[in-house]
Order: C-alpha cells, then structure tokens, then sequence
C-alpha cells in the first residue's frame, strides 16, 4: 500500500447571506486558496459554481476529526500504562496459581507466535505475548493469553483466560466460542460440570475526554 500523510490549512464557516461570502472570498482570496473550506449548512448552486470558478477546495457538512490536546493524550498514556499493569498483575496472579497446583507441568512463553507456528503443550500454559493470525495453539491443560489472539486455540483443560477477538478461531473442549461471548478485554472461560461458562475477568473501559480552550 502507498500513501501520503499531508497536512492541511481548514477554515470552517457557515453561510447567512451568499452576497457578504462571495464579497468575502473575493477580498480574501490569496488567503485561502490553499485552504480546505469547509462549509456547514445548505449549499447553493450558486456558491458551488463561484467556489468552482475561483478552484477554491471544499467540502459541505463534513464533521473533521479534531485533534486531541496535550493533556488529552498524556492521559490516554496514562490509562493505557495503568492498564497494561492491571494485565500484568492478572497474570502474575493465575501464573502463581497454576505454579502451586501444577509445578512441574507449566510452560511459559513470551514471545509472539507467528503465522504458520504450531505449539503443542501437555499441559498448563501462560503465553505473555500475542498469536498472529494462522498461528495455533494446543493445550491439554489450563491457558493464559495475556495479549491478542487472532489465530486458532485448541484447550482441553479446566479454564483458560483470553482477550476478547473478532479474528480468533478458539475451541475448549471442543466446543468452539462464539467471539461475541468474548466481549470483555480479559475474559475467563471455565469447565463447570458439563457446563461451559464464561465470566470478565477485566471489563472493557469507556474513556471520555472534555478538551477545554481555557
């Protein structure tokens, strides 16, 4: 794919009165001639075919993404940090729990598996990093994911913890989960008798700006 990132002049406004734009644009066109006019409201075809004439770029009732302060995104940053921490405290937890049932029967793997890998574990297993697309997993045991999962799970133990994935092809016990049941960032899927449950284990977060000019 190519592609080109620019960046652009925008002067936004609306129209009240087509004499007092057109008189406008007229005065000030050396100003904007290298702008994107953005126009809202109603459009005439008479303003169209004066922008025409002058070549002058536009569009009408388009809404531009705004962009973010400073503030705004460090805070971002911030959420984004605290809850990779919160991922990693998770798996710390379940590694601690697997460990003390399970010592001599736990694979660790932190790195990421890649289209075309096959891993193949008998028994319980934390991976720390993501599964690309066309990558498989096999456990007989328990499994922790802590990262994306976009390829195929295979698990046969009492639970496994996996993010939530439109892309992912998982079966536990031969069952496969519908993503749609995936809907929580972190999520615990658990053998309970003959029954397959699902439960959050890190809920997914609505983050809300309020940018302020002041």
């Amino acid at each position: 794919m190519q592609s080109k990132q620019y960046s652009v002049k925008v002067y936004e406004c609306g129209i009240d009165d087509e004499e007092r734009f057109i008189a406008f644009f007229n005065t000030n066109y050396a100003l904007f001639k290298d702008h994107l006019i953005v126009i809202n409201g109603y459009l005439s075809q008479n303003i169209k075919n004066y922008l025409n004439s002058k070549s002058l770029t536009f569009i009408n009732n388009i809404k531009l993404p705004r962009g973010r302060s400073r503030k705004a995104l460090e805070e971002e940053f911030s959420i984004q940090k605290r809850e990779c921490d919160i991922d990693r405290i998770i798996a710390q937890t379940e590694l601690e729990k697997l460990s003390n049932r399970l010592q001599n029967n736990l694979s660790v793997i932190d790195e990421i598996v890649r289209s075309g890998r096959v891993i193949e574990i008998d028994g319980d297993l934390l991976l720390l990093n993501r599964v690309n697309s066309g990558a498989t997993i096999y456990t007989s045991g328990n499994l922790i994911i802590t990262q994306l999962v976009e390829g195929s799970i295979r698990c046969d133990g009492n639970f496994m913890i996996i993010m939530a994935s439109s892309k992912a092809n998982i079966i536990f016990h031969g069952v496969e989960i519908d993503s749609k049941f995936l809907e929580d960032r972190l999520n615990r899927v658990e053998l309970k008798g003959e029954e397959i449950v699902i439960n959050p284990v890190l809920k997914r977060r609505q983050i809300g700006y309020c940018n302020s000019s002041n």
